[in-house]
């Protein structure tokens, strides 16, 4: 039995400490929006925040997890105000959507570290997110875009 915290909510589950956090996410618990792309951290669709840095949740185990704060895509803000949720609205960032979420996880973490990142700074914290629609320029403007608007904690 692992005991996680997600999201605020603190959930029991009968699964192998080894299985990946990405599945217990998705398949056990339901909360879909963090993605599968890659499984070997090489893509960013399954960023997450433990303890508010960006993990890779496909090569996490979930027993890493327990004892510490999990916030995915859901639980970054629910009613989507979150200022990189509404500057990827309002800049129409997504095209498939598939990556956005790891993408606006890892944003979130840079933008807590750096409340105002420069281009270099950008680059360098998405460099390990990649979106096979090519809307990194879009991506790079709602960045800027939130930072000015300000972020959450």
């Amino acid at each position: 039995m692992i005991t996680l915290n997600i999201n605020k909510k603190t959930y029991n589950i009968d699964a192998d400490p080894d299985m990946p956090l990405l599945w217990v996410l998705r398949d056990i618990i339901g909360l879909v929006g963090t993605k599968y792309g890659c499984g070997i951290a090489q893509c960013g669709a399954c960023v997450v925040h433990v303890d508010g840095q960006a993990f890779r949740s496909c090569v996490t185990k979930a027993s890493v997890a327990q004892g510490k704060k999990v916030v995915t895509i859901e639980g970054l803000s629910p009613d989507h105000s979150h200022p990189l949720q509404k500057a990827w609205l309002d800049l129409d960032v997504s095209q498939c959507g598939y990556c956005q979420a790891g993408q606006i996880m890892s944003a979130a973490v840079l933008l807590k570290e750096k409340k105002n990142p420069t281009d270099q700074d950008i680059d360098d914290a998405m460099a390990g997110n990649i979106c096979r629609c090519g809307t990194y320029l879009r991506i790079k403007e709602a960045i800027h875009l939130a930072a000015k608007s300000g972020t959450k904690k």
